[in-house]
Formats: structure tokens, sequence, C-alpha cells
């Protein structure tokens, strides 16, 4: 089965054979490193926000590879690409990972060992000189998955990143990143925030930001609402600056949602104008800054809490050339309301022959 027979109509986001999986994952992969090399180059995070950058989206990565593995051979099951303004795998897909890896010993005592696999497996090729069947390669991609793959590393709904030093001349001296996995979005959040700590040692107080985060900034909402509700909530602490970067959609011919540039491209897809592995990453950055402090409560229970500025919104357009040409020509409102240009990034070449 060639690339050209991979077939997914609109209403349809079931990845249901090998080349789908291979080919989904390469572009996933493919699009992420170009993400990762465009934040840098054109700023739009300084250098210790590439790094936690980078670290977050590695983690995604490695859990749609988790998948591929978990579903290629599987003829009862197929991973989902989400139907909603997305792009990427259903948020189920990634509690199902950790579900399978809560009973990883279950599972692995039910397969057959390795090495009758591996005897079976010469004999089929050298002996039989006929191909393996699909049910026993997915006993060994099973086998692959549970063995190798580390709940650690998987991409959870949030995903907590450490206390750390601020850069200097930032306003602020502390710096905590988080990401989530916005269930109504069915796609990743990554964000930071720098704060002043009024205390001796921020270990001290540690837990207590983790768990407010945990609890109120684990979905998309309001930025200006997020900061107010954190500075309330951490009278300790005086947040000065945070930053939430939304990726995605992921604009790709496996992509179901109804933005524009989407069916841009599955349209154009259609009629042949364009490669079946043309894609385009939208991103969007929002910060908002304290521009002053104020005080709150009673006579012998006031809070100093922040006065934050509006909310600074910046949206941008990741493609390929030859996508950024179309785009401009069939949705050229979209692109002149852009934070810049269109970003150029590489094209993908796949050959699933």
């Amino acid at each position: 089965m060639s690339i050209n027979h991979i077939v997914t109509p609109l209403d349809s986001a079931i990845l249901d054979s090998k080349e789908h999986y291979v080919f989904y994952h390469k572009m996933v992969d493919f699009a992420f490193k170009e993400l990762i090399v465009a934040v840098q180059q054109q700023k739009i995070c300084n250098n210790i926000e590439v790094q936690l950058f980078k670290q977050y989206c590695d983690m995604l990565l490695y859990s749609i590879e988790a998948m591929r593995v978990k579903y290629m051979y599987d003829d009862e099951d197929n991973m989902k690409v989400d139907l909603t303004d997305s792009g990427f795998p259903n948020y189920l897909e990634f509690r199902y990972l950790f579900n399978d890896l809560e009973l990883r010993d279950e599972y692995l005592d039910k397969l057959t060992p390795i090495s009758t696999l591996k005897t079976e497996f010469i004999d089929t090729l050298m002996r039989k000189k006929e191909p393996v069947k699909k049910s026993k390669l997915f006993q060994a991609s099973s086998i692959v998955y549970y063995t190798s793959v580390n709940k650690q590393f998987i991409f959870n709904r949030f995903v907590q990143g450490k206390i750390i030093s601020a850069p200097e001349n930032l306003g602020a001296n502390l710096l905590v990143s988080w990401s989530f996995y916005d269930v109504s979005h069915n796609r990743p959040f990554i964000c930071y925030m720098y704060f002043n700590y009024d205390g001796n040692r921020i270990n001290d107080y540690r837990n207590e930001i983790y768990e407010v985060l945990k609890t109120v900034a684990d979905r998309d909402m309001s930025l200006d609402v997020m900061a107010y509700t954190i500075d309330r909530k951490l009278p300790k602490i005086s947040p000065k600056h945070i930053k939430r970067i939304d990726l995605g959609p992921l604009h790709n011919v496996f992509a179901k949602d109804e933005h524009k540039l989407t069916h841009t491209i599955l349209e154009s897809i259609s009629k042949k104008e364009i490669p079946l592995e043309s894609y385009a990453f939208s991103l969007r950055v929002n910060e908002v800054i304290s521009k002053s402090e104020f005080k709150e409560g009673g006579f012998f229970s006031k809070q100093v809490l922040q006065r934050w500025d509006d909310v600074f919104k910046q949206k941008y357009v990741l493609a390929p050339h030859r996508i950024i040409q179309l785009l401009y020509n069939k949705t050229p409102e979209l692109m002149n309301n852009l934070a810049k240009p269109p970003i150029e990034i590489a094209d993908i070449k796949i050959d699933l022959k």
C-alpha cells in the first residue's frame, strides 16, 4: 500500500492501518521539531523558555510514538485523532496509555514469551517461507510496548515543571513552568510564570504553588482570570509575568476541525494541488504582565495583589513555502491578522511504498 492510498474522509478520524500510524507519527514528529527551531529562531520564547518548551514537546512526541507501537498491528482497536480544533490524538488516548502501564505486569504475563515468538518467527520466515501473521506481529509489538514505554514520560493532562531561577532583567527572581492537555480542545498548552517569593526558601512553599497551579491553571481560560486566581491563592508569592502558548491546531490531512486553514489545506489536497503530507501549524501566545500592586482585605489581613495589564495576544502560523502561498491566496484575511508574516518551515517528504 502506498502513501497515495491513504484515505481519510472528513467524517472519520481513525487511524486504521500500519501506513496511517507511520505517516501520522512522521508528520507530527517532523512538525514539532520544526516548531521548536522556529520558536527559538523567531524569538517567540527566550532561551530558558525554549529549553522547557522542547522538554514538553519531547514528552508529547514520546507519548505519540508509544501510541504508534501500541496500535501498529492491532485489529481490534484504533487510535483516534481528535475531531475538534486539534489535529492531535484524542485526550483519552493518553489516558489509555496510563491505564495500560498501570497493568504492565498483568499484561506481560498473558503474552507469549519472547523466546517462543522468536522461534516461531524464524520458523515461519526461514523454513516455511511465509510472512508472519499479523496477530503474531501484534504480540511482538505489545511486548515492545509494555517493556519499553516508561509511564514517567507519558504526557499527562497536567505536567508540572520545576521552580528555577529566572534569567536576569525579566522583573522577577523565579520561574515555574507547567503544561496541560486541554480536554475541551484536545491540544497541549505550555505556561510560564515569573514571580517573586516573600520568604527565605522557595522549597518550603513549593508544594503549595504546585497544588494551586494544578487546581486553577490546568485548562484554557482567560489569562488575566488565571493570573488573578493564582495571585489570590498564593499570598507568599508575587506573580509578575505569565505567558501561555497554545500549540495547534496542527492542520493536516488527519485533522477534522472546522478551522478555515484546515479546510483550505484539505480542499487543496483533494484537488491534488498540494501533496498529501502538506501541513501548517497554528500557534497562539498570550501574555499578561503586572503593572502595579494594591492591597486588599481588612486591617489585620491585608494581601498585596497585582494589578494586571491587558492581555497581550499574538497569533502565528508556521508552514512550508508552498502552503504559505496557498494560504495567502485563499485566506488573506487570516494571514494579515497574524503577529508577523507566516513563518516558513521545511516541507516533509513521506514515502511509504
